[in-house]
């Protein structure tokens, strides 16, 4: 990776910015077994209610509230989002962080076949494994670029504006990044607003890398040079930056 560069995403084919008003959410409902101190249910939202929702009253209030929820969500910590043998959990904090902030990021999807059907104007429900399965990173890329519109996500070009936005409004950044070899792992990060203890990395007044929130192969509930620009890495063929108010 070169260090110290201010990126601009690529434009991968497919970039769809019409919202759909056919497409409709792919949502399970919260369960009590969905929790911070457990591996199981990672697909349905948790079940609790001592995780404080983004107050949407103003943009102090986003903001307070958002740092208030990394420090719940504890990704560094909670049994939830650490990495096993198998697996690494950017989309299932990812998910859980843009749940409780009010904003719509899948961690199940329709099928093709119920896909099918919404769009004709049919009515059908979410059920794992017969009309949603399970979405990750690499799919989230491009359901970004697909259906992100749909669901009020603003297409953003490069990490010094992302973060502006999200400082300025106390919205939600993504950084999403698709692997090159298909079946293996992409990368999704949230961009959060900085505080008084955790800066974005600038150089020259220009954010080189935002302050990010993350559950991989190491667990940040702040970083921001540490890992520097990752979603150029060799690994992905392609990365965006999304924003939602």
């Amino acid at each position: 990776m070169e260090k110290h560069t201010v990126t601009v995403a690529s434009l991968p084919l497919g970039d769809n910015p019409i919202p759909n008003n056919q497409i409709k959410i792919a949502d399970l409902l919260p369960d009590p077994e969905s929790r911070l101190d457990s591996m199981e249910m990672k697909e349905k939202p948790i079940g609790d209610s001592s995780i404080p929702y983004r107050d949407l009253t103003d943009s102090a209030s986003k903001k307070e509230s958002i740092a208030r929820l990394i420090d719940k969500l504890d990704v560094a910590a909670n049994i939830r989002y650490q990495r096993t043998e198998e697996d690494t959990y950017c989309n299932v904090y990812s998910y859980d962080y843009c749940y409780f902030c009010k904003v719509y990021l899948p961690t199940v999807w329709w099928t093709d076949e119920a896909l099918e059907k919404i769009l004709k104007g049919q009515e059908v429900a979410a059920v794992f494994e017969q009309t949603v399965d399970r979405i990750y990173s690499s799919a989230i890329h491009d359901w970004f670029l697909q259906w992100g519109a749909s669901f009020g996500w603003e297409r953003i070009l490069t990490v010094d504006e992302i973060q502006n936005k999200v400082n300025a409004n106390g919205g939600i950044g993504i950084i999403c990044a698709k692997r090159k070899e298909k079946g293996l792992s992409g990368h999704i990060v949230p961009v959060v607003p900085e505080t008084s203890t955790h800066k974005a990395y600038r150089e020259n007044g220009i954010v080189v890398y935002p302050l990010q929130s993350q559950a991989g192969k190491l667990n940040y509930n702040y970083f921001s040079e540490v890992r520097e620009d990752w979603w150029n890495d060799e690994l992905y063929s392609s990365y965006v930056f999304y924003y939602h108010d």
